[in-house]
């Protein structure tokens, strides 16, 4: 706790310095909106959003598509929680890593962190800085203080230059002195209902857990129209959702010596750890070389799933005068999740902190903020596994004891099957036990080693700073007396973010010269600008707009995004839009400067300053599995009498063709550019009728991917050096020499392994749309239905190595809700059925299955006592699925939610 107190003293004294140094800036301006014909229409198709140009703008014609959710949304959404409820919008998908950390996305190239998709509250990222994207909603608001969602599913870097390009969210808190008063909300469940991926606990075999999140607000208006104040807290016990998919991704690996199913020695079930490649070696049995892997442990041995979040944030606010507002707001949260990179990981004690200034006003709007990041004692399950394996026997060790095991059991006659069985027993002799002490203790070593050669650790603290400004030119000019056009509108703003990284030895360090690797804190930055000009023409039927973004991040060249939009409308309650935009990701800390030892392979970053020498002097993986396949195959074929030495060389020769150099190179951006066109219009009384649809065709270059590449080695003096990515210690063997090339990667000692993060050489192509519709039927009935569409047109060159597409090519969703059907009781319902894709990720490639949904629930208000109780279900049918491979088993949530104070 002191600790904590001091990080959030010093953060406290950091933002300080941030907003007298800076001009800051934001997100949104409001501009009066001029009295239409709209007026007459429903209230929530008066609304406005300000995501789509950062101006304040009506929803129904904002020149891309929005979906958003209101506050009487929120109320009639059956979900539990209004980010829950984001999956049930037009053109979303998200999955669920964990029960409390779900990842936003649209229009395709889905993964497990958020990188191409920006989620902001009241303007500010949230995201976590070294894993570049928001841990679900963690460090976002509570449902007691939202007051609406935007969502724009399309590239929005030209206006953001968030890494934004597949899209972006913001949630919108309530302000203070609009919304005073103590509410408190209390939703107590249950799930695993029949879970049979949980174990049995009680006399009757339950699988039920229990749970709980408490939120408490309360905002005070201190002196009127002058300065309030709000708090919030927020904590959530639960059992987590379980990741127990035990597919065998090496189904082939002893396919040479026809070994297959539970036979085969080296299987690599997706959920259990410590039996990947790296932990598999080639052992000459009987004379025939076989693949075998250590025993390794299921997910559910390696983690406590019980979990809990507890988060918080205050924020003070003064009024100069109407319009003009300074908002100071510090969020803290600290949590427990599971987390899926290219590994799973347990996330434990982490903590995130984030100090955020805002200044608004009609003219400028400014922002800086101050995001602290510490991963506490959080590890990595599959390094967890397999030193957990390690550290009571090694790899050495281990394979001589199979080796001798199944000599033995050969020579009494057991069959192969049978001897690899009896030699597996004897090689796991003293293996510690999942749920003893020993094992636990062993767990807790390990998870405070921070090297994944020998330990588990995850120890990142890293920071993010950020500040931007906004200026709406011509309302500026306006008030000074100038005559501009009054169609006319003129925005500009700029913005700079420095990412912040403490080395620790393993995870990070400090590669640029004249730094100490570890003593040093690593640092990473951008600049940016915009310009965005626009008009309205032909008495305000069209609307055209401009924007140019530029931006300049370290270690690349200077970027420009453009952005052109036009909204027809032939009359106010009918909208046609066109845009055609671009946008850049730069690459993440992660993908730039990752810096670990992981299950033998060296994971490092793209940069040159990371990588330097590495893509020149290695070979494809993929190219040496094949080779190392034809050679055991060769050797096993071979009945000659010959030694297995000669055997070896004689396969050698014949495949070494097999191998293939790395083609890849260094990082660049990520680019990507975007049509869409779209139509909204209302019909009927009011608008009762909503119609909104939109397509787009997008086309992208670059995809930032990992690629997995080995330098052939004739010897090593010594260890590694966590400076160097190849470090003198290694001697490359010469390319031209291809024979010695092919008999260095034919054994684990001849090879330096490397996993790097690198460019695809495809150009890919990808199209869809989504069209909703939503018709209030009268007497508080709100019917909805949308469809969504997104597909992988085509990839031209296709290396293979560009990110998974990852999207089911259809998702349907459909909803019924009343808040007041009669006396007090209303109800909400909500169906979303996906059909099955294929996924392709770095833990698993296959088919995720379809699933469907049905999300119920009924609320009675009591008005005299301000509360409201909801009683409902997300998965109510409980139908367990899975929304992507390697994820958990997601089943029916039951709960019921009192709600007193809104």
């Amino acid at each position: 706790m002191k600790q904590r107190l001091r990080i959030l003293r010093g953060s406290l004294a950091c933002v300080s310095v941030l907003a007298l140094a800076q001009t800051a800036v934001a997100q949104t301006t409001k501009l009066p909106r001029r009295p239409t014909p709209q007026d007459t229409l429903h209230s929530d198709l008066n609304e406005v959003v300000v995501s789509a140009s950062r101006v304040e703008e009506s929803f129904l014609q904002s020149p891309v598509t929005v979906e958003k959710l209101n506050a009487r949304a929120i109320r009639l959404t059956p979900a539990p929680s209004f980010f829950d409820a984001i999956e049930h919008l037009k053109g979303v998908q998200v999955i669920t890593p964990s029960i409390g950390f779900k990842v936003i996305n649209a229009r395709g190239f889905t993964n497990t962190t958020n990188v191409r998709f920006a989620q902001l509250v009241d303007g500010v990222d949230n995201q976590a800085p070294h894993i570049g994207g928001p841990i679900g909603n963690v460090l976002g608001p509570s449902d007691l203080d939202i007051n609406n969602v935007e969502i724009v599913p399309g590239t929005a870097a030209a206006l953001y230059g968030l890494n934004a390009i597949n899209g972006l969210a913001n949630f919108t808190t309530k302000n203070p002195f609009n919304s005073e008063g103590l509410s408190v909300r209390q939703q107590t469940g249950i799930n695993h209902l029949n879970d049979p991926n949980v174990k049995t606990f009680g006399q009757d075999g339950s699988t039920v857990k229990s749970y709980s999140e408490t939120s408490v607000r309360y905002a005070k208006v201190l002196i009127p129209d002058k300065l309030a104040f709000k708090v919030n807290g927020t904590y959530l016990r639960a059992y987590d959702w379980v990741a127990n998919d035990q597919t065998d991704i090496n189904p082939t690996g002893n396919s040479t010596v026809g070994l297959f199913g539970a036979d085969n020695p080296a299987q690599d079930q997706v959920n259990r750890y410590g039996n990947e490649s790296s932990d598999r070696t080639t052992l000459t049995l009987g004379g025939k070389q076989y693949s075998v892997a250590r025993t390794g442990y299921n997910e559910r041995d390696l983690v406590d799933y019980n979990v809990q979040t507890l988060k918080a944030d205050a924020a003070l606010h003064y009024r100069f005068r109407p319009g003009v507002e300074l908002a100071y707001t510090y969020r803290v949260a600290s949590f427990d999740n599971v987390y899926q990179r290219s590994n799973r990981f347990r996330l434990q004690d982490y903590l995130l902190q984030q100090h955020a200034l805002t200044f608004t006003s009609p003219v400028v709007q400014a922002r800086a903020y101050l995001t602290q990041e510490n991963t506490g004692k959080s590890y990595n399950l599959r390094s967890m596994g397999e030193n957990i394996d390690r550290s009571y026997k090694t790899d050495a060790v281990w394979n001589t004891d199979f080796t001798n095991a199944w000599n033995a059991a050969s020579a009494s006659g057991q069959g192969v099957a049978a001897a690899l069985a009896t030699a597996r027993t004897a090689a796991d002799a003293g293996r510690l036990q999942p749920g003893t002490e020993s094992f636990n203790q062993r767990l807790s070593q390990l998870q405070d080693i921070n090297n994944w050669d020998v330990g588990a650790a995850l120890r990142v603290r890293a920071s993010l700073l950020h500040g931007e400004a906004q200026v709406n030119i011509a309302e500026a000019l306006r008030r000074r007396g100038s005559a501009l056009p009054a169609g006319l509108d003129l925005l500009a703003g700029a913005d700079h973010r420095t990412y912040i990284v403490v080395p620790d030895g393993n995870y990070f360090v400090n590669p640029n010269p004249g730094k100490d690797a570890l003593n040093d804190n690593l640092t990473y930055s951008k600049t940016g600008g915009f310009v965005q000009a626009g008009g309205r023409l032909f008495n305000e039927m069209l609307r055209l707009t401009a924007t140019l973004r530029v931006d300049k991040n370290d270690y690349f060249d200077v970027k420009f995004n453009p952005r052109f939009t036009a909204v027809f409308s032939p009359t106010q309650r009918q909208n046609f839009r066109l845009s055609y935009q671009s946008g850049y990701r730069f690459p993440s800390l992660f993908e730039g400067f990752s810096n670990v030892n992981s299950g033998q392979v060296k994971r490092i970053g793209g940069l040159r300053v990371m990588s330097n020498g590495v893509f020149e002097n290695s070979y494809l993986r993929s190219s040496i599995d094949a080779f190392n396949t034809a050679v055991t195959a060769a050797i096993n074929a071979n009945t000659s009498a010959q030694t297995t030495a000669q055997k070896r060389q004689a396969a050698i020769l014949a495949n070494q063709g097999t191998l293939v150099k790395t083609p890849y190179t260094y990082l660049k951006p990520e680019y990507i550019k975007s049509l869409e066109v779209g139509y909204k219009a209302a019909f009927g009384p009011q608008g009762r009728l909503l119609v909104d649809v939109d397509f787009y065709y997008n086309s992208y270059r670059d995809f930032i991917a990992q690629v997995e590449a080995y330098v052939p080695i004739a010897s090593t003096t010594g260890g590694t050096t966590i400076q160097d990515p190849l470090p003198a210690t290694y001697v490359p063997v010469s390319g031209d020499n291809l024979n010695a090339v092919a008999t260095a990667l034919n054994a684990r000692a001849g090879q330096a392994r490397y996993r790097l993060w690198t460019n695809s050489q495809s150009q890919v192509y990808n199209y869809g749309g989504s069209a909703g519709l939503r018709y209030d039927v009268g007497r508080g009935f709100l019917a909805g239905g949308n469809s969504t569409y997104t597909r992988l047109d085509r990839t031209e060159n296709g290396d293979g190595l560009e990110d998974g597409f990852n999207t089911p090519r259809w998702a349907y969703n459909l909803s019924l809700a009343n808040e007041n059907v009669f006396g007090n009781v209303g109800f909400g319902l909500n169906f979303r059925h996906q059909i099955s894709y294929y996924s392709q990720t770095f833990l698993v490639n296959g088919t995720v299955p379809a699933y469907s949904t049905l999300d119920a629930q009924v609320s009675y208000r009591v008005p005299a006592a301000q509360v409201r109780f909801k009683l409902g279900a997300s998965n109510v049918l409980n139908q367990y699925y899975v929304s992507y491979l390697g994820g958990p088993s997601v089943g029916g949530l039951y709960y019921l939610a009192v709600t007193y104070g809104l």
